[in-house]
């Protein structure tokens, strides 16, 4: 059987002027991966990554750890259909006063257990985006969200050779939405699923001629290792 390892994003920068690019945390997580991989002897055919800075730099940190003999002849392609929903516009449609980044740092400077609160307000923000009574006001409502990110792991598939190891960067709002696909739980659970991503962590597809199944979601062993719990993140 192909595999496919779905892998999030490092820590990105969240609260700054730019969240698409990863913080100095991200680039050490994306390092320990490929590190792992290493030890693992894990070999890679291909490597594809969404479009977005987060994901190239994550794939760059991580394969630049990794022996050259684990991906000698790896193709590597860009496949924006792996890319993040857009997480700003999202919040900012359930709560408008948060499209500037001022309010946002007020919130978090003003509001006890601020972080806790605002998972709350962004589960909130997802449930109504998800629901689908508002998307006229999304430029990418979640069903065309969801059908991108489906077509983009189908076209991984369809182009795989046989018994081929794929390596995805992507993000974890697609990564959730891929187990979804292959587990069929109901659309609440992939924003309860999201939330308890790792950065950097894997989750493996198996796949076959008409079998899509998973092996192992959000492992993170390779950040559990080294017995250092900052080093694990989820935004």
């Amino acid at each position: 059987m192909g595999q496919i390892y779905l892998i999030r994003h490092g820590q990105a920068s969240f609260g700054s002027a730019n969240y698409d690019e990863l913080s100095k945390m991200g680039h050490e997580q994306a390092r320990h991966l490929g590190e792992w991989f290493g030890k693992c002897q894990q070999k890679f055919h291909r490597v594809v990554t969404g479009d977005l800075k987060r994901h190239q730099q994550t794939a760059q940190a991580c394969t630049a750890a990794m022996p050259e003999v684990l991906l000698l002849d790896a193709q590597w392609e860009t496949d924006a259909g792996f890319n993040e929903y857009d997480h700003h516009e999202v919040l900012v449609r359930h709560r408008p006063a948060f499209d500037d980044p001022a309010a946002v740092h007020k919130f978090f400077a003003e509001t006890p257990n601020a972080r806790y609160v605002f998972q709350g307000l962004f589960q909130k923000a997802m449930a109504r985006w998800m629901s689908g009574e508002h998307d006229a006001e999304y430029r990418e409502p979640w069903s065309v969200f969801r059908t991108r990110c489906i077509a983009a792991l189908e076209r991984v598939i369809t182009s795989a050779g046989k018994s081929q190891n794929i390596a995805v960067f992507t993000s974890g709002g697609t990564i959730a939405t891929l187990c979804q696909h292959v587990l069929g739980f109901p659309d609440r659970q992939v924003a309860e699923l999201n939330w308890s991503l790792v950065n950097s962590a894997v989750t493996r597809l198996m796949f076959r001629p008409g079998a899509l199944t998973l092996s192992y979601l959000n492992s993170f062993a390779h950040l559990e290792a080294l017995g250092q719990p900052e080093t694990i993140t989820y935004r």
